[in-house]
């Protein structure tokens, strides 16, 4: 597979894709490329009709299908067909990803898109797995809780991981039974547009899965608030999740799934491999450059190693290999907007002017496009924004402690509950602070996903609301029912 392409002629799919068809829109809002910050295309925005047109192709396909009804297996069979049509179109599907996203044309090709047809496979075999109960009750009465599909569920994705966060929302929903309309981000919408489209050939009904590109304000809300759709799942900013939940409110009750905001701690003890835990955060940093809600931002680590630990951190943020997303020699990405750049950077001037310390990085890349320095603040305020806010780029604050009630008090986010860190070589510390950690992924010794897919993700506090991934998350789109029948 040649991986490196030309980011002046890849074709794009500019449209919206309903009933089984892109429907072709213009494109009404300006994009530009990280990599080069040239503008390159337009994507449409989904009025409140175009919305209600994709919800009533959805609810017809249901009905239509069946899908929700039919033989498990048979779901089980299209949802793998899926998968490996997403396996063999990795070359198109990471092309159209990496020329409008943050995302590596190397990293999409070896992990993301295969990553996602894993995902796809394994909701497709909860299908018929998991179901209805027969629960015991006494000898004269039958007792049953029965488990349905809640019909169309309207997803709305981000910008950092198209493909792969399409997955999270597409595999559970379709795989319980479900219909989807998709929002994906207006600034990364082309890879979800194709996604739909091998879902069609795979043998998915037409009009079960559509695309809807659009803004949040306009399309967004229609599809949030819509009073067809009976579940909504997002990723995305705290603020964002904040303004969905008041919108449904306003238009009635359903539920919902969000996985939003973090600010990950990342507490080092002096017993823990030192070297591995400066792997693993600066591993995570580098990482789409910062850009992920569970990004390794807040470094805790015990004071008596903190100068050693310290400089293992700056060894490994240096010489990150930036260039275009479609180079596959690249391994460092760009911001995603000039917009969020500035942002960043804005945030890094304030500590700095407010006493803190820059000791690596600290301002934008001079090179075309929207790159900015590995950066590593220290002897910051704690309640400088830079220790308190999502900055969602590589920007990453240290703090010293000297004990264990003072690592878990600076751990402990006032707003956050995403993910954390936990380095050290003492099991018996690892079990107790693990209980004690408010966050709703914690990782020991490493600092990162696996493709364990049975492992469910989501926030504490205002991080969130239910799990991704896992059995969870295929059981919340399944609604239920109690029945009780006397004999």
């Amino acid at each position: 597979m040649s991986l490196s392409f030309d980011p002046d002629t890849l074709p794009l799919p500019i449209g919206h894709f309903i009933g089984g068809e892109l429907v072709e829109a213009p494109g009404a809002i300006e994009m530009h490329r990280p990599s080069d910050g040239k503008p390159y295309a337009g994507c449409p925005i989904a009025s409140p009709e175009m919305v209600d047109r994709a919800v009533e192709s959805a609810k017809a396909a249901l009905k239509a299908s069946n899908w929700g009804g039919m033989r498990p297996r048979e779901r089980v069979r299209v949802m793998h067909a899926w998968a490996d049509l997403i396996q063999a179109e990795t070359e198109t599907l990471a092309r159209l990803e990496a020329l409008s996203s943050t995302r590596l044309i190397s990293q999409l090709a070896a992990g993301d898109i295969a990553v996602t047809a894993e995902q796809i496979r394994f909701f497709a075999e909860f299908a018929d797995k998991e179901g209805s109960d027969v629960v015991p009750t006494d000898d004269k009465t039958f007792g049953m809780i029965l488990s349905e599909p809640y019909g169309v569920v309207g997803a709305i994705t981000p910008w950092n991981f198209p493909v792969s966060m399409a997955g999270w929302k597409l595999g559970p929903a379709l795989a319980a039974g479900n219909a989807v309309v998709l929002k994906p981000s207006e600034m990364t919408p082309f890879s979800t547009v194709y996604l739909a489209e091998l879902a069609i050939r795979a043998g998915l009904p037409a009009g079960l899965f559509n695309v809807v590109l659009g803004d949040g304000l306009t399309t967004g809300t229609a599809l949030t608030g819509h009073p067809d759709i009976a579940k909504v799942s997002f990723t995305g900013s705290t603020r964002a999740g904040s303004a969905i939940m008041e919108n449904i409110a306003r238009s009635g009750i359903k539920p919902v799934t969000l996985e939003l905001g973090g600010k990950s701690p990342q507490i080092v003890f002096k017993d823990a491999d030192l070297s591995k835990a400066a792997d693993a955060i600066a591993g995570s940093l580098l990482f789409n450059a910062g850009q992920a809600c569970v990004a390794a931002t807040r470094v805790i680590v015990e004071a008596s190693v903190a100068g050693e630990f310290t400089q293992a951190l700056i060894t490994r943020m240096a010489d990150v290999g930036a260039g275009p997303t479609w180079d596959a020699a690249t391994r460092y990405s760009p911001i995603i907007s000039q917009r969020q750049r500035d942002r960043i950077d804005a945030i890094v001037a304030a500590a700095i002017n407010e006493g803190g310390r820059c000791i690596a990085g600290g301002k934008p890349m001079d090179r075309s496009g929207y790159f900015y320095e590995p950066t590593l603040l220290t002897d910051l305020d704690p309640s400088s924004p830079a220790i308190l806010e999502e900055i969602f780029g590589p920007v990453l604050t240290l703090q010293t402690f000297e004990d264990e009630e003072e690592a878990m008090a600076l751990a402990d986010h006032p707003t956050y509950g995403l993910a954390a860190g936990l380095f050290t070589s003492d099991v018996s510390r690892t079990i107790r602070l693990s209980r004690q950690i408010q966050a709703g992924t914690i990782w020991v010794n490493r600092y990162s996903r696996s493709r364990d897919h049975i492992l469910p993700t989501g926030g504490y506090k205002r991080s969130g609301i239910g799990k991704d991934l896992g059995r969870e998350a295929y059981l919340a789109n399944r609604k239920t029912k109690s029945v009780l029948i006397s004999l």
